[in-house]
């Protein structure tokens, strides 16, 4: 099946540790459940982010669509996406080494 990323980094906002409101801590509680379910689906083949400030870090969801329609549609329905508080850039995608 077809591999896809999607890079996703926080709006500006929430660069500030202190400007998280309970329902941007929420909004994340959905997105990791989202992510979490599509791993134990097979969708998700990895999901992480780098460990940096607001303003410098970023996730990574490396996953499989059928086709590049499909991947636009798992991507929008990340919930960070929709709530608005990431944005996300999707990239087709091709896994070449993995360990065990």
């Amino acid at each position: 099946m077809p591999q896809f990323v999607y890079v996703l980094h926080l709006v500006p906002r929430l660069h500030d540790d202190q400007a998280w409101t309970e329902s941007d801590h929420a909004v994340i509680g959905w997105h990791f459940a989202h992510l979490k379910a599509a791993t134990e689906r097979g969708q998700v083949i990895l999901a992480g982010r780098t460990d940096e400030p607001g303003h410098k870090t970023c996730g990574l969801v490396i996953f499989e669509a059928p086709d590049a329609e499909a991947a636009l549609a798992f991507m929008a329905s990340e919930p960070a996406v929709k709530e608005g508080i990431m944005t996300a850039i999707l990239h087709p995608y091709a896994v070449a080494l993995q360990r065990k």
